[in-house]
């Protein structure tokens, strides 16, 4: 694409074009906006993480102000026919190199170009692509150098699979579908922790004659984490002394409730006592633990 070379003043402002509004009932218009907003906000929101990471500072860029200010930006482009705008590593690690620590930075950098535009178009035209492509280069070869590869191996599967799925989506078929790969392993990932994560079990010696077991949950225990939990119950020894520890637990799912309601009937069957340790009391076998779970919590 080649920067327009107007002959004067009159020919640079004719450059710009107003919405025409008619067409604001047209799906396709809508399809397409969505469509640049969520790449955009997408390539805002990885361009801030890098160039966080970038920033020799560690400096925080607030991500709810930084789309703000896009979305306001693409409103007033988007009224005087001008591109979608975002935020660009490029110039972003420009910036850091050269030592901005403020965004009087970003706002003299948007400046200069305008000026560059409005006055060096001709000389714009003639940088060759392959440079910017050098540029460009360098700066992902900083964001994803070989180093990175391997610490994100040595943290772990669960670190190092989201991450290579999402760099080898973006390579070979696009941004947007790079990070829905990505995201999706994630999700599959975090639902794989919740489940190995519902509770802690801790068990001590013989008590009277039975097994003593200590099962501590989570502060949050939601469906997903109904089949490990059923499992464990399930899987008691007879003759158990089962100590349930839900103090901690902020919310407990009603899957959950009814599970250990229905093991209550099994375990008068293999003589398996339940006490339970909560904010509405330490209760030994309860009759209904829906019921229990029912009582507002006491107060001291």
């Amino acid at each position: 694409m080649s920067v327009p070379v107007p002959d004067g003043v009159d020919s640079f402002l004719g450059q710009f074009s107003f919405p025409n509004f008619a067409e604001i009932t047209n799906p396709e218009i809508w399809i397409v906006a969505f469509t640049i907003a969520l790449v955009a906000s997408l390539e805002t929101l990885l361009c801030v993480e890098a160039t966080d990471k970038l920033d020799p500072h560690k400096n925080v860029t607030p991500t709810n102000r930084e789309l703000l200010a896009q979305g306001t930006g693409n409103i007033i482009s988007g009224m005087i026919g001008g591109l979608p705008i975002t935020q660009v590593i490029v110039r972003s690690s420009a910036n850091i190199q050269s030592g901005g620590r403020s965004k009087m930075s970003a706002i003299i950098h948007g400046f200069l170009l305008l000026i560059s535009v409005m006055l060096i178009p001709r000389l714009l035209n003639m940088i060759p692509l392959s440079v910017l492509a050098a540029v460009l280069l360098i700066v992902g070869y900083k964001l994803a150098k070989p180093s990175l590869f391997i610490k994100m191996y040595e943290l772990g599967w669960k670190q190092f699979i989201p991450f290579t799925v999402t760099v080898l989506g973006i390579v070979f078929t696009d941004l947007l579908k790079g990070i829905g790969m990505g995201l999706a392993i994630g999700i599959v990932v975090i639902l794989i922790k919740s489940y190995q994560n519902s509770h802690f079990l801790h068990i001590e010696d013989k008590s009277n004659g039975k097994h003593k077991i200590k099962m501590t949950f989570a502060e949050e225990v939601t469906f997903f984490n109904k089949g490990a939990i059923l499992k464990e119950l399930y899987s008691l020894p007879r003759d158990t002394y089962l100590e349930l520890d839900v103090r901690n637990t902020t919310y407990l799912d009603n899957d959950i409730i009814e599970i250990l309601d229905d093991f209550s009937i099994k375990a008068k069957e293999r003589n398996i006592d339940i006490k339970i340790f909560s904010t509405r009391g330490i209760v030994e076998n309860p009759q209904s633990f829906v019921e229990f779970f029912k009582l507002k919590p006491q107060t001291t």
